[in-house]
Protein backbone atom coordinates (compact mmCIF):
# COMPACT_ATOMS: atom_id res chain seq x y z
CA UNK A 1 0.00 0.00 0.00
CA UNK A 2 1.37 3.37 -1.21
CA UNK A 3 1.62 5.75 1.70
CA UNK A 4 3.03 9.32 1.23
CA UNK A 5 3.01 11.25 4.79
CA UNK A 6 4.10 15.36 4.63
CA UNK A 7 5.38 17.09 7.10
CA UNK A 8 7.42 20.53 7.91
CA UNK A 9 4.48 23.27 6.98
CA UNK A 10 3.53 25.98 8.90
CA UNK A 11 4.09 29.85 9.49
CA UNK A 12 6.31 31.82 8.07
CA UNK A 13 6.81 35.89 6.98
CA UNK A 14 7.10 36.73 3.57
CA UNK A 15 10.44 36.33 2.10
CA UNK A 16 11.15 33.46 4.76
CA UNK A 17 12.07 29.94 3.89
CA UNK A 18 10.90 26.29 4.33
CA UNK A 19 11.40 22.93 3.60
CA UNK A 20 8.49 19.99 3.45
CA UNK A 21 9.31 16.52 3.43
CA UNK A 22 7.03 13.68 1.99
CA UNK A 23 8.09 10.27 3.30
CA UNK A 24 7.02 7.68 1.25
CA UNK A 25 6.34 3.63 1.59
CA UNK A 26 4.73 0.84 -0.62
CA UNK A 27 6.43 2.33 -3.82
CA UNK A 28 9.09 1.07 -6.28
CA UNK A 29 10.94 3.71 -6.18
CA UNK A 30 13.06 3.11 -9.44
CA UNK A 31 9.41 3.38 -11.19
CA UNK A 32 7.88 6.67 -10.12
CA UNK A 33 7.94 10.23 -10.03
CA UNK A 34 7.52 12.10 -6.95
CA UNK A 35 5.83 15.81 -7.63
CA UNK A 36 4.67 18.43 -5.23
CA UNK A 37 1.26 20.27 -5.71
CA UNK A 38 -0.95 23.24 -3.71
CA UNK A 39 -4.17 24.70 -3.16
CA UNK A 40 -5.05 27.86 -2.29
CA UNK A 41 -8.33 28.16 -0.73
CA UNK A 42 -10.76 28.78 -3.61
CA UNK A 43 -8.44 27.76 -6.10
CA UNK A 44 -7.73 25.03 -8.17
CA UNK A 45 -4.96 22.18 -7.52
CA UNK A 46 -1.41 23.40 -9.05
CA UNK A 47 1.80 21.61 -9.94
CA UNK A 48 4.74 22.79 -8.21
CA UNK A 49 7.59 20.87 -8.89
CA UNK A 50 8.54 16.93 -10.05
CA UNK A 51 11.39 14.59 -9.68
CA UNK A 52 12.69 11.62 -10.83
CA UNK A 53 14.23 9.26 -8.24
CA UNK A 54 16.23 7.25 -9.67
CA UNK A 55 18.21 10.41 -11.44
CA UNK A 56 17.46 13.46 -9.68
CA UNK A 57 15.99 15.27 -12.98
CA UNK A 58 13.67 17.98 -11.98
CA UNK A 59 10.96 20.39 -13.17
CA UNK A 60 8.87 23.28 -11.77
CA UNK A 61 6.71 25.23 -12.35
CA UNK A 62 7.07 28.65 -13.81
CA UNK A 63 6.09 30.30 -10.87
CA UNK A 64 8.97 29.08 -8.53
CA UNK A 65 11.13 28.10 -10.76
CA UNK A 66 14.73 30.00 -9.12
CA UNK A 67 13.79 29.58 -5.86
CA UNK A 68 11.96 26.22 -5.06
CA UNK A 69 14.46 23.42 -5.10
CA UNK A 70 13.38 19.95 -5.21
CA UNK A 71 15.20 17.06 -4.19
CA UNK A 72 15.34 13.25 -2.57
CA UNK A 73 17.15 10.95 -0.64
CA UNK A 74 17.03 7.29 -1.91
CA UNK A 75 17.79 6.30 1.56
CA UNK A 76 15.19 7.73 3.25
CA UNK A 77 12.92 7.51 0.63
CA UNK A 78 11.93 11.09 1.51
CA UNK A 79 11.33 13.73 -0.91
CA UNK A 80 12.22 17.24 -0.12
CA UNK A 81 10.85 20.84 -1.41
CA UNK A 82 13.05 23.42 -0.08
CA UNK A 83 11.42 26.73 -0.63
CA UNK A 84 12.57 30.25 -0.39
CA UNK A 85 11.65 33.78 -0.80
CA UNK A 86 8.05 32.75 -0.25
CA UNK A 87 5.11 35.16 -0.73
CA UNK A 88 1.80 35.47 0.86
CA UNK A 89 0.11 34.85 -2.26
CA UNK A 90 1.58 31.20 -2.09
CA UNK A 91 0.11 30.23 1.09
CA UNK A 92 -1.60 27.08 0.40
CA UNK A 93 -2.47 23.13 1.48
CA UNK A 94 1.05 21.96 0.04
CA UNK A 95 0.44 18.28 -1.71
CA UNK A 96 2.96 15.45 -2.13
CA UNK A 97 2.03 13.16 -4.97
CA UNK A 98 3.71 9.59 -6.76
CA UNK A 99 3.14 8.50 -10.27
CA UNK A 100 3.88 5.50 -11.89
CA UNK A 101 6.51 6.07 -14.87
CA UNK A 102 9.49 8.42 -15.40
CA UNK A 103 8.38 10.68 -17.67
CA UNK A 104 8.37 14.17 -15.63
CA UNK A 105 5.46 15.39 -16.10
CA UNK A 106 2.78 17.40 -13.99
CA UNK A 107 -0.26 15.43 -14.28
CA UNK A 108 -1.48 12.43 -13.78
CA UNK A 109 -0.36 11.52 -10.26
CA UNK A 110 -1.80 8.25 -9.02
CA UNK A 111 -1.16 8.65 -5.28
CA UNK A 112 -2.08 12.24 -2.96
CA UNK A 113 -0.67 12.57 0.64
CA UNK A 114 -2.67 14.28 3.20
CA UNK A 115 -1.16 17.74 2.85
CA UNK A 116 0.49 20.37 5.03
CA UNK A 117 -0.72 23.99 5.68
CA UNK A 118 1.91 26.41 4.11
CA UNK A 119 1.21 30.24 5.74
CA UNK A 120 3.22 33.15 4.72
CA UNK A 121 2.49 36.26 6.39
CA UNK A 122 2.52 39.54 4.94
Amino acid sequence: QVQLVESGGGLVQAGGSLRLSCAASGLTFSRYTMGWFRQAPGKEREFVSAVRWTTGSSLYSDSVKGRFTISRDNAKNTVYLQMNSLKPEETAVYYCAARVGVVLTSVNYDYWGQGTQVTVSS
